[in-house]
């Protein structure tokens, strides 16, 4: 193994006095498959472009059990989604748990789920997310040492948004959060992930997230990584859809050093529905990396992927996109998009959208687009009085608004779309 990987295995600890034996074994399970395997590198396939040799240069520890919290970063946050049912978490672990159970909800910490075990996570914990699949993964299952589980009752209809804010202290730190989610049948609810760090922040973050769908639930799932610059952010997503359920999921990525997402969604259940959204923003030199795989598993499911990338300076977009039919899946329809806008020579973008079919009564398409904006559009604002970099500023974010509208809610979409405007080159002007 590299020095950051031994390093990071060296981490790991005997069980906490109290956890479960299969949750130790799981725990030792991860730890050997991430030791055989190692931290990925570019000899990969999955990871040829996305190098993490600069976490060599980085001497992480583990998180400290009781960093303090940056009052004010995390009320700033807050702030974005407005009145929500809020559950902070520092370096992974939580300070802040609310009570939801008079709106259907149940989230506890997950340690203490799995302890008394009474929404059966020993089944479900890494069912989804396989630690055999992706090493990081694997590490993740080994070291986590906070996030929680959440319950959503069946037929449950939450007036508020479950707000999840993840903050990563000052310091080379690795965290490893760790969060299970469950909608139960006929249930509806929404979401959010907040991943954020203050300017001391240089270490690794890497969540790891479950998500069950029972017949007929819908959930909106936002995941917002808005880490500092020298923040590895590397996290995973993976989710299961019963019959008629569906998944709306949208990615927005402003921060890190490196940011990565990787992405497994299975429609299980006949009529199942998953619509993944991604919209993404480099610039100097980091870099930004997204791998989704689609399985639909069942006949007369749908999935609508959509992702754009904005690069500026040296910023690097990675996209990998695929979408797999079983032979089984008859009637099936999936459409795949990547778009995106390069702002400077310097800026570049891999991208391959992959359809893998072995079904023949099917309607798929894929497709990925690489450009700068449009001369005729700039001619035409700027002969309207606008300068250049205003004009650039304005369809730029014409272009970013589209994910952003698919944001449910309108504080956090709102907020949203300020950043990415003064995220751009003179757009708190435009």
């Amino acid at each position: 193994m590299s020095a950051a990987a031994e390093a990071l295995a060296r981490a790991f600890a005997p069980a906490a006095e109290g956890e479960p034996a299969w949750l130790a074994e799981r725990r030792l399970e991860g730890l050997r498959l991430f030791e055989a395997a190692g931290l990925p590198h570019t000899k990969l396939e999955d990871w040829r472009f996305t190098s993490l040799d600069a976490l060599e240069s980085l001497e992480l520890e583990p998180a400290p059990e009781a960093a303090p919290v940056d009052s004010g970063l995390a009320d700033a946050v807050r702030a974005e989604v407005g009145p929500a049912l809020c559950a902070l978490f520092v370096d992974g672990r939580e300070r802040e748990i609310p009570a939801g159970e008079a709106e259907g909800i149940s989230l506890e910490p997950l340690t203490r789920a799995a302890g008394n075990d009474a929404l059966g996570l020993q089944g479900r914990l890494g069912a989804l997310a396989d630690p055999k699949r992706r090493s990081l993964t694997a590490l993740n299952a080994a070291l986590f040492a906070g996030g929680a589980s959440l319950e959503i009752a069946a037929d449950a209809r939450p007036e508020r948004p479950i707000h999840l804010v993840w903050l990563q202290s000052d310091g080379a730190h690795a965290a490893h959060p760790r969060f299970a989610i469950r909608a139960g049948a006929g249930s509806r609810a929404c979401v959010i992930e907040h991943y954020v760090s203050g300017p001391g922040a240089r270490g690794l973050c890497n969540p790891v997230t479950e998500i069950e769908l029972e017949p007929g639930a819908r959930l909106d799932h936002v995941v917002v990584q808005d880490q500092s610059g020298d923040v590895f952010q590397l996290g995973a997503l993976a989710a299961r859809g019963e019959r008629d359920s569906e998944l709306r999921t949208t990615s927005v990525a402003l921060g890190g050093r490196l940011g990565r997402w990787d992405v497994y969604g299975t429609l299980a259940g006949e009529g199942a529905r998953l619509e993944l959204n991604g919209l993404y923003l480099a610039r100097a030199r980091q870099l930004l990396d997204h791998h989704t795989t689609i399985d639909h598993a069942a006949p007369r499911t749908t999935s609508e992927e959509s992702f754009k990338g904005i690069l500026d300076g040296r910023g690097h977009g990675v996209f990998h996109g695929r979408i797999h039919v079983r032979p089984d899946a008859q009637q099936i329809e999936a459409a795949q998009t990547h778009r995106s806008l390069l702002l400077s020579d310097q800026a570049r973008i891999n991208a391959k959208p992959q359809l893998e079919i072995y079904a023949d009564d099917v309607r798929c398409s894929h497709g990925a687009t690489v450009g700068q904006l449009d001369v005729d559009q700039l001619f035409y604002l700027r002969a309207r009085g606008l300068t250049l970099a205003r004009a650039r500023a304005l369809l730029t974010f014409g272009f970013a608004r589209e994910i952003c509208e698919r944001i449910p809610l309108a504080p956090l979409r709102e907020a949203l779309e300020r950043r990415v405007l003064n995220w751009l080159p003179a757009g708190d002007d435009a």
